[in-house]
C-alpha cells in the first residue's frame, strides 16, 4: 500500500473471515451459547451446521460487515444471512436468518470490545480497538498472501 497501512477492505472477504474467526477462537474471550452443536441458522435450513467452528466464522463476518456497513442491527443481520426456503411443491421464497444468533453473536462482539451500540444511527458500530485488530490480522493476511 503506497499511502498506508492495510484496511480490512485490500483483503478477499473468505480469506479475512477464516483469519479472524481463528484470532477469536484463539483469544478465548467469545462464549458460545449451549445450542451452539445443535441449532439451524435460519428456519431455511434442515440441519445445523457441519463445520465445528461456524459460530467464530459467523462472528468475523459479521465483524467484517459492520466494519464495511456501520449502523447494522439484529433485522439487518437476518436479512443477510436469510436465504431461499424450499417448500416441495410450492415455489420456494425467501425467509429471513436466525435472530437468537445475530444477537448472540453482536452481544459477545460488543463483550469483546469489538463492537458498540451506535446510539445515533441505531445499531452497532465498530470500535476504534476493533478497527485496529482487524486492520492488523488483514495485514497479516495480506503478508501471507503475498509469500505464497
Amino acid at each position: 500500500m503506497p499511502f498506508g497501512g492495510v484496511t480490512v477492505k485490500d483483503v478477499e472477504s473468505h480469506d479475512f473471515v477464516k483469519a479472524f474467526a481463528a484470532h477469536l477462537k484463539k483469544s478465548g474471550k467469545v462464549t458460545l451459547p449451549a445450542y451452539v452443536d445443535y441449532v439451524k441458522t435460519g428456519k431455511h435450513k434442515e440441519l445445523a451446521p457441519y463445520d465445528k467452528d461456524w459460530y467464530y466464522i459467523r462472528a468475523a463476518s459479521v465483524a467484517r460487515h459492520i466494519y464495511l456497513r456501520p449502523s447494522a442491527g439484529v433485522g439487518a443481520l437476518r436479512k443477510i444471512y436469510g436465504d431461499r426456503k424450499r417448500r416441495g411443491a410450492a415455489p420456494a421464497k425467501y425467509v429471513k436468518g436466525s435472530s437468537s444468533i445475530a444477537r448472540h453473536v453482536l452481544q459477545q462482539l460488543e463483550a469483546v470490545k469489538v463492537l458498540e451500540l451506535d446510539e445515533d444511527n441505531g445499531g452497532r458500530k465498530l470500535t476504534s480497538h476493533g478497527q485496529r485488530d482487524m486492520d492488523r490480522i488483514a495485514g497479516q493476511v495480506l503478508a501471507t498472501k503475498g509469500k505464497k
